[in-house]
């Protein structure tokens, strides 16, 4: 610390007075901060081990840590930064369009579910027990006035929002599956064509909206919709050709959600992106082995996420973050 530094701090009479720092290391823990958020990045970002990070401290830097120790460090920072997590939360649930996706995860050993909710800029994610609206109803505090874009998993139906666009390639890649195995079904042929071609004049339909006519625009719209409705009202023998046509026929209306607004995709590309990391952490980690550590979990992950999404560096956003006098400052938006 200089001397200018130290004289601002203490002298009563300087005008350019600050208030103290928070201490470089934070109470209870043995590391100081530095360390501690780059432990933390490396597991809870990167994915490494705690005894991969154990044994990189001890044998190669020479710091003394336990598993247990670091652990304990982990949930004193993440209960500094759990207003981070909050903020997260409330800002997916006011964006404008929320793609979301869930995917296995085990605590002691069990089968839990790790939700992603992702915005623009925004990843949130939660781990819970449930797959279905008992997890659902803990982050969809409010009502959603966006456009939530999913799969069809038939939970996401009960939830209250602006719109609903389902996922395209999910539907294709069920079709394509079945075309491996019935290509030569002359019935499953005229399903499959007629459902790709309202697909495919669908995008080409989005990329000419800026030089269409509104309500040529519109006019088109609704036949594709129409279309997509006459396929799944037809009576089909083929199995599957029946089954997806039930598909059709509850969510038809989703389907071409993305063609009346700009910012709504056809597909929920950005929500499996933004949970692919999070899975990549599950293999190496294994899950959680306590309810604490689960609920841990799920709070540095997002804020490492969305800091790296945002274009900030997450150790030195987190290390200023704590340099703070008081609480937490908000969490930085988008870097320009």
């Amino acid at each position: 610390m200089t001397e200018d530094v130290l004289h601002r701090d203490y002298c009563p009479n300087c005008k350019k007075r600050v208030e103290p720092k928070l201490p470089d290391v934070l109470p209870n823990c043995t590391l100081g901060n530095r360390v501690l958020v780059l432990a933390a990045m490396l597991h809870y970002s990167q994915g490494l081990t705690i005894s991969q990070i154990v044994d990189t401290f001890n044998f190669h830097l020479r710091m003394k840590v336990t598993p247990g120790g670091l652990v304990q460090m982990w949930h004193r920072l993440a209960e500094l930064l759990f207003a981070w997590y909050e903020q997260i939360q409330a800002e997916c649930l006011d964006s404008a369009r929320l793609n979301a996706d869930e995917t296995g995860w085990r605590v002691q050993g069990k089968t839990f579910w790790l939700w992603c909710f992702t915005g623009v800029d925004a990843v949130f994610y939660m781990i819970d027990r449930s797959r279905g609206s008992p997890a659902l109803q803990k982050f969809f505090i409010k009502a959603f006035e966006g456009v939530l874009i999913t799969d069809f998993w038939s939970p996401y139906d009960a939830i209250v929002c602006g719109d609903q666009q389902k996922c395209w390639p999910h539907l294709l890649r069920d079709m394509a599956s079945v075309d491996e195995k019935h290509s030569g079904d002359k019935e499953w042929q005229s399903f499959a064509r007629r459902v790709i071609s309202v697909y495919r004049e669908a995008k080409k339909l989005q990329a000419a909206k800026a030089t269409t006519v509104e309500v040529d625009y519109d006019i088109a719209v609704m036949q594709l919709e129409n279309r997509l409705t006459t396929i799944a009202g037809e009576d089909w023998i083929h199995r599957d050709a029946a089954r997806l046509a039930k598909r059709l026929s509850r969510y038809g209306d989703q389907l071409l959600t993305f063609l009346s607004y700009d910012d709504a995709p056809s597909d929920n590309n950005h929500g499996e992106r933004q949970i692919r990391p999070a899975v990549m952490i599950r293999k190496t980690s294994y899950g959680n082995h306590s309810d604490r550590g689960m609920l841990i979990q799920s709070v540095p992950m997002t804020i490492f996420r969305t800091l790296k999404l945002r274009g900030h560096h997450p150790l030195e956003t987190i290390l200023n973050a704590l340099a703070q006098t008081g609480k937490i400052p908000p969490l930085p938006q988008k870097a320009e």
